[in-house]
């Protein structure tokens, strides 16, 4: 990606720590403050910035860089911008922020949202209004979407991805705004700063699962000293129940050994194709039969039952990945 002046700006901003990024931007004025600040905010939200990109600009900027603490976003704007601008113009940017960055990319909050809410939030949509959403998604994310829709929808849906027809922005706009608000009201959204901190959440989530035991451990332990919560949070986000078709098949048999087959029937009632092909394919053929015996005998479940059935499987995910048992393809 060809960065502007302002992303490479806002990136090497984003790699230093806060004194040092709040010196670089004393005397900016408070436009060029705020567009900087959209910049960071953007590519925090969408991870469009990578180590590599990061390096680069910071080669550019002088002949080398010591490491410094993590950057946190949020103590920087909380901060750099009352120490630039003022209090009352910082309050003023920091409101101002997410609806700017929303209106530079309207599909954001619904990328950071999970696969089941999309799902859920598309449910009874146009085709075209399905078609526009996964196009923006990230492929794995499209696929697991996909395969929850019905067959004579989906082939819809995939005839009108292929075409090459040309939507106004303001079409797109509406479509992305539509299926946001359905999110919200599914409770796959809540205020920005929640759906923000829940995607950050679970980037350092995936993060740590993929380090080695003793050292992902260690900085659980660092998070839990300052945030007994936080450390909670990081820990359950490790494993969620769309994480299923990520996991190695030999890890995934080891911890469905120990799940009984009445609760597993439950937790793959209506499930993602994806993820109940997935636990099937890693189960033996007894255990199978016995999760068909389970499925025939089952009435209606409401869907309280099913979701506590689904919290323990990823429960018992979550033991196995605690202990290091538990190993995911790349993420």
């Amino acid at each position: 990606m060809a960065l502007t002046g302002r992303q490479k700006a806002a990136m090497l901003l984003m790699s230093l720590d806060m004194s040092t990024a709040t010196e670089l931007i004393k005397g900016l004025g408070a436009d060029t403050v705020q567009a900087i600040a959209v910049e960071m905010a953007y590519l925090d939200a969408s991870g469009l910035r990578n180590s590599r990109q990061s390096e680069e600009v910071a080669r550019q900027f002088c002949e080398s860089l010591d490491s410094r603490p993590a950057f946190h976003l949020k103590n920087f704007l909380r901060h750099a911008l009352t120490n630039t601008v003022g209090q009352e113009q910082a309050e003023h940017i920091q409101r101002q922020l997410q609806t700017l960055v929303y209106q530079r990319d309207p599909f954001l909050p619904i990328r950071t949202a999970p696969a089941a809410a999309i799902s859920k939030a598309l449910e009874g949509e146009h085709p075209q209004v399905a078609a526009v959403v996964l196009s923006e998604l990230d492929p794995k994310v499209s696929s697991q979407v996909l395969g929850t829709l019905g067959e004579g929808v989906r082939l819809s849906v995939i005839a009108r991805m292929t075409r090459t027809e040309q939507m106004t922005p303001e079409a797109r706009g509406r479509i992305a705004e539509t299926v946001c608000n359905r999110l919200k009201s599914l409770g796959g959204g809540s205020n920005g700063d929640v759906d923000q901190r829940d995607a950050a959440l679970r980037r350092v989530a995936v993060i740590l699962r993929n380090l080695g035991k003793d050292l992902r451990d260690g900085l659980l332990e660092a998070i839990g000293e300052k945030d007994a919560q936080t450390r909670r949070s990081v820990s359950q986000l490790m494993v969620v129940w769309e994480d299923i078709p990520t996991i190695t098949d030999r890890s995934l048999q080891e911890a469905l050994r120990g799940i009984d087959s009445q609760k597993l029937a439950l937790a793959l009632h209506k499930a993602e194709e994806p993820i109940a092909r997935k636990i099937r394919v890693n189960i033996s053929e007894r255990a199978a039969q016995m999760l068909d015996e389970e499925a025939s005998l089952m009435s209606s479940p409401t869907r309280e039952d099913v979701g506590q059935a689904r919290e323990h499987v990823v429960q018992t995910l979550r033991d196995a990945n605690e202990k290091g048992a538990l190993a995911f393809m790349e993420d």
